[in-house]
C-alpha cells in the first residue's frame, strides 16, 4: 500500500532480521522521526539533530510525552498479547509541522 520503514527488536533473530535496520530515520511531510527498538539505545540528541518524533517499542507498553519540543512515542505492540498490555498500534498524522497521535486498542 505504502512505503514501509521497520526496525529490529532485541529479539529479532534470523536472516530476515539481519535485513532489518537497528534504527532508522524517516521524514514525513517535512517532519523528521527517528525509529529505534529500545529508547535506552539513542545515541543521538533528536533535538540538534532536527527530529521532532522519536517512536521506540520494547517496552510494548503505549506511551506518548514531549521533551524538549520532541514527541517520544511507544505505539505499544499490534502482535500477540504481552504480560498484560494492550494490544495496540499508534496513526501518525503530519499536518505542516503538527503531528497529532491517535492511540488504538485493537479488540483481539
Amino acid at each position: 500500500v505504502a512505503p514501509v520503514k521497520a526496525v529490529r527488536g532485541n529479539v529479532d533473530r534470523g536472516e530476515w532480521a539481519q535485513q532489518l535496520p537497528v534504527a532508522e530515520a524517516t521524514e514525513v511531510g517535512g517532519v523528521f522521526l527517528y525509529m529505534l527498538h529500545i529508547l535506552d539505545d539513542l545515541d543521538l540528541d533528536p533535538v540538534v539533530a532536527g527530529f521532532k518524533v522519536v517512536v521506540f517499542g520494547h517496552s510494548h507498553k503505549p506511551s506518548q510525552e514531549v521533551k524538549k519540543g520532541v514527541l517520544y512515542l511507544n505505539p505499544g505492540s499490534a502482535g500477540p498479547r504481552r504480560f498484560k498490555l494492550p494490544v495496540s498500534l499508534a496513526l501518525v498524522k503530519v499536518r505542516g509541522e503538527e503531528v497529532e497521535v491517535e492511540g488504538l486498542e485493537l479488540n483481539v
